[in-house]
């Protein structure tokens, strides 16, 4: 055997290895608010090394991206488009079964939502909770502003799960409205989630992630997207551009209390579908 043929017999092919090879092409599409691309690159060679090991001593996950590394490759090209957290509960890596085989399935987290409903610019705090059955929860439409949830830390038993909710405050100090799911809307989200039976679906090992991600993709329809935020931000600043220059006066920054209240185009609960999350077509962050 040649020097040649024994240096690409010992090439290192694992998964981790893949991640570092095409390095350059995830730090390509990598949003500006990641400062440190390396840092993205090792969470995502680490996230390998979760999860339980078969005979071998892998990781499921490992076996997963070697069975099929071009499917491993897209989940965390998309990841990274999304400028989210590979491996944690903003961006989940998940090995299940195709045909029998272990392939990486990549799932945006209920972390990487309410990220995403951060970045958009428009909203000062996010909240999404769930509620057990023990828990106090009030929450009456059109007389309160939010729920009042109040949660007794010292029970051994919260009881099982009964509701999730959520609602942002606007950076203007109004609310934004108020979702509220309850054990028969999760599982009408549920039944429609691709593979949410499965042995590694994240239904089954981390439910309460779950009910938080299903209100928190409903409450995304009620806030600015960052595409409808950054054009009403780049509108107000070209009209007080346009104002300054003909009364000849210095230009100020767009005033945050004249931003759009949040579009209310739809109340309807859809699937929690692993296909993340709706874009406007010229969002930057939209996965190609």
């Amino acid at each position: 055997m040649s020097q040649t043929s024994q240096a690409i017999e010992k090439a290192d092919t694992s998964p981790r290895a893949l991640v570092a090879t095409y390095s350059d092409s995830f730090t390509a599409v990598l949003p500006s608010h990641i400062a440190k691309p390396e840092t993205w690159i090792r969470l995502a060679q680490g996230a390998l090394k979760k999860g339980r090991r078969v005979a071998d001593g892998r990781t499921e996950l490992e076996v997963a991206a070697t069975n099929n590394p071009p499917v491993f490759l897209a989940a965390l090209l998309d990841c990274a488009r999304l400028g989210l957290e590979p491996g944690t509960d903003e961006y989940y890596l998940t090995p299940r079964k195709v045909k029998g085989k272990l392939e990486v399935l990549g799932i945006i987290g209920y972390q990487g939502i309410i990220e995403l409903i951060y970045r958009a610019g428009a909203v000062s705090s996010v909240v999404v909770e769930v509620v057990y059955q023990n828990d106090e929860f009030v929450y009456r439409p059109g007389r309160d502003e939010i729920p009042q949830h109040e949660v007794d830390w010292d029970a051994d038993d919260r009881g099982p799960l009964r509701l999730a909710y959520g609602f942002c405050r606007m950076k203007d100090g109004a609310y934004s409205k108020v979702v509220v799911l309850n054990r028969a809307d999760i599982a009408r989200i549920k039944a429609k989630s691709q593979g949410a039976d499965g042995q590694y679906s994240p239904w089954k090992t981390n439910e309460p992630s779950m009910w938080m991600k299903s209100v928190a993709r409903q409450l995304r329809k009620w806030v600015p997207t960052s595409a409808e935020y950054r054009r009403e931000m780049e509108r107000s600043q070209a009209a007080a551009l346009e104002q300054s220059e003909a009364r000849d006066l210095p230009v100020a920054p767009p005033d945050e209390d004249d931003m759009p209240a949040p579009s209310m185009d739809s109340d309807v609960i859809d699937a929690e579908i692993v296909d993340e999350p709706e874009y406007a077509p010229d969002d930057p962050e939209r996965p190609m």
